[in-house]
């Protein structure tokens, strides 16, 4: 029998946390039992673990007993990190004892899965370095410049390297739980927990719940100028050539320090503004596909089509049939 180690968190925890830490745990439970009906045997031994006897979430709203003491499990097979609270350095400085035993269990060989936020523990510990990783979308700013060696993917939903596995945010931890039933059982097990609870197999992306806000965390003036700039002339089909100049800065340059403060090229940023923009438009109005392509300053129906789908993983039609229930109708 295999174990399952499900970490509690001591402090900076939030609602988000327990329902990762409940969630996992009864899904588990309910692929042990389909296992065992089908082979006569448990799968895993799970147990919540911590470094505390139990551990209290949102002001003493909810409280969560731990099985046992992280330093009592000398080797697990398999260990999930829920989601952390916003205050991540807080949370890392009050978890170091549990940080120092996760690194431990990676390198005796257990397998680590993190679920939206918990991949800061993860990175913490130094074991995402040079890896591939996802988290919520609405930190992949804050996370890269606190973890610059990660491979971040902000659009993936789950990213699985060298025992190490992650997923995007909020409730899309039911994805990863699947995914790790089919890794861990079988592909019939996770489509029982599939139908039982009623969570989509397979999901790849989180590409089209991403809200883009512009990544204006730097400081560099003159690419924030830039920025405001793109921000406000959507109708425009502006050209780089003559936005860099306009800040009188060289286009090279320009390039450089665009990608060193946004993270993006001053082209893929002018892109996701107004596919941002194209977004809200198809939620909140009756207006077509041509009129809101228009609107942000595409002419080609073939290169806004192909754009909209690379930021979001839909066609324009699909997202706005989605998101505007009035517009179908």
């Amino acid at each position: 029998m295999k174990h399952l180690t499900i970490v509690v968190p001591d402090g900076q925890t939030n609602l988000s946390s327990i329902a990762c830490i409940v969630g996992t745990y009864e899904i588990f439970e309910r692929a042990n039992a389909y296992w065992y009906e089908q082979h006569f045997e448990e799968r895993f031994q799970i147990v919540l673990a911590g470094v505390t006897k139990k551990t209290d979430f949102h002001h003493g709203l909810l409280t969560v007993n731990t099985h046992c003491h992280v330093d009592d499990i000398s080797h697990t097979d398999l260990i999930v990190i829920p989601s952390l609270a916003r205050n991540y350095e807080q949370a890392l400085n009050k978890n170091k004892q549990l940080v120092q035993w996760i690194e431990a269990q990676y390198q005796g060989g257990a397998e680590m899965a993190s679920m939206c936020s918990g991949a800061y523990m993860l990175a913490s510990a130094g074991l995402l370095d040079g890896k591939k990783c996802s988290t919520h979308w609405c930190f992949s700013d804050s996370f890269k410049n606190q973890f610059p060696k990660v491979d971040l993917q902000p659009a993936q939903l789950i990213t699985h390297e060298h025992r190490i596995y992650t997923n995007g945010g909020g409730y899309s931890f039911l994805n990863l739980a699947l995914y790790l039933i089919e890794r861990f059982y079988d592909r019939q097990t996770a489509i029982y927990c599939s139908k039982m609870f009623q969570i989509e197999l397979d999901r790849q992306t989180q590409s089209p719940f991403i809200i883009f806000k512009g990544q204006k965390e730097h400081s560099d003036d003159v690419i924030r100028q830039a920025q405001v700039y793109i921000e406000d002339n959507l109708q425009e089909k502006i050209s780089i050539e003559e936005l860099s100049s306009r800040f009188a800065v060289g286009r090279r340059n320009f390039d450089r320090r665009f990608i060193k403060a946004t993270g993006n090229t001053p082209v893929e940023y002018a892109q996701r503004v107004k596919i941002e923009a194209a977004k809200k438009a198809f939620e909140t109005s009756r207006k077509n596909i041509n009129e809101v392509m228009y609107e942000v300053g595409y002419s080609d129906i073939k290169a806004f089509r192909e754009v909209f789908r690379k930021i979001t993983g839909m066609s324009p039609l699909e997202y706005r049939n989605k998101y505007n229930r009035e517009a179908v109708i």
